[in-house]
């Protein structure tokens, strides 16, 4: 049965399935990569301070480059198999088993590189998950109920990393749970609760969605050196025929991975440079949760009204400016980090949400699975540019706080890629 077919009751019990998996995935977003186990990892118990967080940006943008290569063969092959749901199941549980694995990770230098490996092939694994689940987002919704069925999971993860990381801080950092304080074991202990979280809300859209079957026109599979000639081939055709989609494309993909390094380095940066405790840093990443869900929800009228470019638009250029003041006001403590920091949070949201909508915009009718993918694609393809340069300012200037230049340097680049693109504001009337 088609989704537009499908009783109100069971598809709303669909959608809830899928989107109760963002929920669950906050438990890498949040306490793995963002707020917690990184930022463990980055403490002096690890290594000197500079050395450290050079590191993790040196891991994570190898696996940048790992999810840069393979990301065609995961993107198509989610299309072409017919098999969607499986592969979400085997890179979900991958993901889930890292995390649980990083228990392992004790607070000696030794450790490090343990920790790097885990937090960089959760990542990969992370990334070739979303191919399958964002994929299923025309399976769960109408083309009338799209976007609110993105932003209704979009917003699952922004809560669940909330109510987790108010779990993690009262249980662990507080000792509700009784856990002891020594070798780490709140934070090891934590990661542990958030494998079991994401495994757990990751099945129920196992379960309740129907697997994918191709409808409509199937590509034929290919192998894995073919499936870049045809990515060449998709891209040189929308050239000719779109050539702004093309540049949007390139632009987005650069942008979002700034906004992507905001979150990822945002914690790291907030415990190193600023003197954040742990409990702080949960505390500071639930207001930061709370600020983008909100003002994206917010400024989703504004994009309705005015188009999506200015929206997108003025975003980078907040976000650019608070990540330099950041910078530049690094010396007057926490209260900077406070203000600054959750500043660059009021505008990623609405920068995230209002790139896709700009690009639904922009699209040529009857391109929009293939556009959609390309998008999927172009962004995990440059998916190592924050991390990067995040890491190349630390490593030649011998300062964490310099890493923030690496990521506004990234949102300045996407920015000036956005500005020559053409919005078709008559698509707004559609």
């Amino acid at each position: 049965m088609a989704a537009e077919e499908r009783p109100s009751s069971t598809r709303k019990r669909i959608v809830l399935a899928w989107g109760l998996w963002d929920w669950g995935s906050a438990a890498f977003n949040a306490v793995v990569t963002t707020f917690v186990f990184t930022v463990y990892l980055t403490s002096s118990a690890f290594g000197p301070t500079g050395t450290v967080e050079a590191l993790l940006g040196w891991a994570l943008a190898g696996a940048g480059l790992v999810i840069a290569v393979l990301a065609p063969v995961t993107g198509q092959r989610s299309d072409t198999s017919g098999r969607r749901k499986l592969w979400l199941a085997v890179n979900t549980y991958i993901v889930v088993a890292a995390t649980a694995a990083m228990f392992f990770v004790e607070p000696d230098p030794s450790f490090l590189w343990l920790g790097l490996l885990l937090v960089a092939g959760g990542n990969v694994f992370f990334e070739f998950a979303g191919v399958n689940y964002n994929a299923m987002l025309s399976q769960v919704s109408t083309p009338r109920s799209i976007g609110k069925v993105s932003g209704f999971g979009w917003g699952m993860g922004y809560i669940g990393g909330i109510v987790l990381l108010l779990i993690v801080y009262f249980g662990f950092i507080e000792g509700l749970f009784g856990v002891p304080e020594g070798d780490g074991l709140p934070v090891r202990a934590a990661v542990l609760v958030s494998a079991a979280w994401f495994g757990l809300f990751a099945l129920p859209v196992l379960f309740a969605v129907p697997e994918y079957r191709g409808a409509g026109v199937r590509r034929q599979r290919v192998g894995f050196f073919a499936s870049y000639v045809r990515l060449g081939h998709d891209i040189a055709k929308m050239w000719r025929e779109s050539r702004h989609t093309v540049w949007f494309l390139l632009a987005s993909a650069v942008f979002r991975d700034g906004l992507a390094g905001v979150f990822l380095f945002g914690g790291v940066l907030a415990a190193s440079v600023f003197g954040f405790s742990p409990g702080e840093v949960i505390i500071f990443a639930i207001a930061a949760n709370v600020v983008a869900g909100v003002s994206t929800i917010l400024v989703g009228a504004l994009d309705d009204r005015l188009g999506a470019k200015p929206v997108i638009v003025a975003a980078l250029v907040g976000l650019i400016i608070s990540g330099l003041l950041v910078f530049f006001l690094h010396d007057g403590g926490q209260i900077v980090f406070w203000t600054a920091g959750l500043a660059l949070c009021l505008f990623v949201g609405p920068a995230q949400s209002a790139s896709r909508t700009f690009l639904a915009r922009i699209i040529p009718p009857g391109r929009e699975g293939e556009v959609f993918g390309l998008y999927a694609t172009t962004g995990r393809a440059v998916s190592f540019l924050a991390p990067t340069m995040f890491a190349v300012f630390v490593s030649v200037f011998g300062a964490a706080y310099f890493g923030i230049l690496g990521i506004v340097l990234v949102l300045a680049v996407g920015l000036l890629l956005l500005i020559p693109v053409k919005a078709v504001q008559e698509r707004l009337k559609d």
